[in-house]
C-alpha cells in the first residue's frame, strides 16, 4: 500500500430515505507515484465545421451561420469564449472538408460556394475557401491565441472507382492545392499546429472511402510536402490521419505503409451515443454500463498505435456524443455533461493526447449557442477541465464493498498549481455521495491544507436545463459578453466531508496533496 502512495477518499453514499451514517462506505484510490499517461497541454479541443445553413437532419436545420465560411468572427461573445482558454485548440474540418478547394496558386481549378446537390457527397457540391476568409480566420486565431488544426481535402485528384454503389475512390492524392495553401500560410506568418488529411474516409467510410495502402502512401506524401514547405522556417507542423472511425485492420495497414515518423497523431472519431434522434440519449448518458462500452475502442486504438506506430500519439479528432448534429434539447443541455466530461476523463486515462468536441458552434451539440453564442453548460465544463486538470494523468479507482458505478472519478496533477485535482461525476438521480478524506500512506496529510471545490448543477434540478450553476450561483455572461469568473468554494479544512449531490459534477483541487508524479 505504501509503495503506491495513495490518496484515500472514503465515499459514504446513501439513499435519501436513510441517514448518512448508515450509508455504505467506499474508497477512491489515487495512485500518485507514477503517471499512467500524459495529455497535450491543449487536450481540450473544439471543432469548427463547413456545414452551410441548409444542412438539415430529422427535419431540423441547426447550423445557421456557424460555418468556417460565414461564422461571425467579430462577435464579442465568441471572441471572449475562445480567449478565456488561453489557448483553445480548434480543429477546422468535418464531412465537407474533402470537397473544399482553396483559391490560391494555380492548381485550384473551379472554386464555387457550397450548394445543395442531391447527387453530391453529403448532398452538397464542392465548396471554396477564399484567401480573404483564410486571412480573417487567422487574424481571429492570432488574437485569441488559438492552437489550430486544419483538415485538408484528401479526395483531390481521385475519382470514384467503378463498381456501382461502391463508395471507393481511387488514384493518388493531388497535394498541389494543399501545398499552395501551406505556402500562402507560411508567407503570411500564420501558425498552423497540425495538418490533418481527410475526414471519415477510412475503413468502410461514410459517404466515400479510400483504401488503406493508398491512404498510407498519400500521408507519406503529405509529410514530404510539409517538410519542404516549412523547411527553414523554424517550425514543422504535425501531420495527422486518418480522421475517421476506428477500423483495426485499416488503421494498421495505413500506418505501416506510411512509414516510420509520417503520422504524428492518429486521429479517430467517436459518436458512441448513436443518432441525434435516439429517444434514449438521456438514458444512455446516465447509464454507467453504457458509458463504459467505449473503453474497448480506446484500448484497441491505443494498442494499434503502440504496436504499429509507437512514434505517434493518439487523438480523438471529433466526438459529439450523438451524430447527425446531436440531440435536440439534449446535446446542448446540462445532462450532456455526463457523457462529455466522463469521456474526457476516460480518454485521457487511456493515453489520448487531444480530444476535439464537435462543435464549438453549430448543430445541437454546440458549446456555444449557434445563434446567440451564449455558452451552453458543456462550455463551462470544458473550461474548468482546461484550467484545473493538468496534462499528467493519475490512476483513480473506486473500491470497497459499497462502491457505486454511478460515481465516476478521474484524477490529474493540477494545472500550473500544486496538488491534485479530482473530477467526480454523480450519474445517480437520487443518491448523494459524502466524501471524507483519510490520510492513507502519504507520509504527509493529503488533506491538511485547504480544498477548492467547483460544483456544477442544473438550475432547478432539471438536467435538461441550459442554465448551469457553479457552487449554487448561475453562470451568466457579464457586460460586453465577458465570460464569468469561475470562483471555487474554498474549504479551509481539506479533510472535512465533501458532498456530491445527485446529478452533480465536482472538480476538487487538493492543494496539499504532494504526489511524486506531479513533482
Amino acid at each position: 500500500m505504501a509503495a503506491v502512495l495513495p490518496l484515500l477518499v472514503a465515499l459514504l453514499f446513501f439513499s435519501g430515505l436513510q441517514p448518512a451514517a448508515r450509508g455504505e462506505a467506499a474508497t477512491l484510490l489515487v495512485k500518485a507515484v507514477t503517471a499512467i499517461s500524459r495529455t497535450d497541454d491543449n487536450f481540450v479541443c473544439a471543432t469548427l465545421d463547413w456545414w452551410p445553413s441548409d444542412k438539415c437532419n430529422y427535419g431540423m436545420c441547426p447550423w445557421y451561420n456557424s460555418s468556417i465560411i460565414n461564422l461571425d468572427l467579430d462577435n464579442p461573445i465568441l471572441y471572449n469564449a475562445v480567449k478565456a482558454f488561453n489557448s483553445l485548440r480548434i480543429r477546422l474540418g468535418g464531412s465537407l472538408q474533402d470537397q473544399v478547394t482553396y483559391k490560391v496558386g494555380t492548381h485550384y481549378g473551379h472554386c464555387r460556394s457550397f450548394q445543395r446537390d442531391d447527387g453530391g457527397l453529403f448532398g452538397f457540391t464542392d465548396g471554396c475557401l477564399h484567401m480573404s476568409r483564410w486571412d480573417e480566420l487567422n487574424v481571429f486565431f492570432g488574437k485569441t491565441n488559438t492552437t489550430v488544426t486544419f483538415g485538408l481535402n484528401a479526395l483531390k485528384g481521385r475519382s470514384k472507382a467503378a463498381g456501382g454503389n461502391d463508395t471507393l475512390y481511387a488514384g493518388d492524392w493531388d497535394g498541389r492545392n494543399a501545398r499552395d495553401l501551406m505556402r500562402y500560410t507560411v508567407g503570411k506568418g500564420y501558425h498552423i499546429e497540425s495538418w490533418e488529411l481527410g475526414n471519415e474516409l477510412c475503413g468502410g467510410g461514410v459517404a466515400a472511402r479510400v483504401a488503406a495502402a493508398q491512404y498510407g502512401r498519400d500521408v507519406a506524401r503529405l509529410k514530404r510536402v510539409v517538410e519542404r514547405v516549412y523547411n527553414g522556417t523554424g517550425e514543422e507542423p504535425k501531420v495527422l490521419a486518418p480522421g475517421g472511425f476506428y477500423d483495426g485492420a485499416w488503421f494498421s495497414e495505413m500506418l505501416r505503409v506510411s512509414g516510420a515518423g509520417a503520422v504524428d497523431g492518429v486521429t479517430h472519431h467517436i459518436y458512441n451515443l448513436g443518432s441525434g434522434k435516439d429517444r434514449d440519449l438521456i438514458k444512455k448518458m446516465q447509464d454507467p454500463g453504457y458509458l463504459d462500452q467505449v473503453k474497448k475502442t480506446f484500448r484497441d486504438v491505443a494498442a494499434t498505435v503502440r504496436d504499429v506506430a509507437p512514434w505517434s500519439s493518439l487523438w480523438v479528432g471529433e466526438s459529439g456524443g450523438a451524430y447527425n448534429s446531436g440531440g435536440k434539447d439534449v446535446s446542448d443541455r446540462y445532462v450532456d455533461s455526463f457523457w462529455y466530461l466522463d469521456q474526457l476523463g476516460m480518454s485521457a486515462a487511456h493515453g489520448t493526447r487531444v480530444y476535439c468536441r464537435q462543435a464549438l458552434v453549430g448543430g445541437n451539440y454546440c458549446l456555444l449557442n449557434t445563434t446567440t453564442f451564449v455558452p451552453n453548460p458543456d462550455y463551462y465544463g470544458a473550461l474548468l477541465w482546461h484550467r484545473l486538470m493538468g496534462p499528467v494523468v493519475l490512476k483513480a479507482a473506486t473500491g470497497g464493498g459499497g462502491s457505486s458505478p454511478y460515481l465516476r472519478s478521474y484524477a490529474h496533477c493540477s494545472r500550473e498549481k500544486p496538488g491534485v485535482t479530482v473530477l467526480l461525476i454523480n450519474l445517480s438521480n437520487s443518491t448523494a455521495f459524502d466524501v471524507a478524506v483519510a490520510g492513507g500512506a502519504l507520509g504527509a496529510a493529503p488533506c491538511g491544507g485547504r480544498r477548492e471545490e467547483y460544483h456544477l448543477s442544473p438550475r432547478g434540478g432539471d438536467i435538461q436545463s441550459q442554465v448551469v450553476l457553479l457552487n449554487g450561483e448561475r453562470l451568466a455572461l457579464g457586460p460586453g459578453g465577458q465570460i464569468p469568473e469561475l470562483r471555487p468554494a474554498v474549504v479551509a479544512d481539506g479533510c472535512s466531508p465533501l458532498r456530491v449531490a445527485p446529478h452533480g459534477v465536482a472538480f476538487v483541487r487538493f492543494t496539499d496533496f504532494k504526489a511524486p508524479a506531479c513533482a
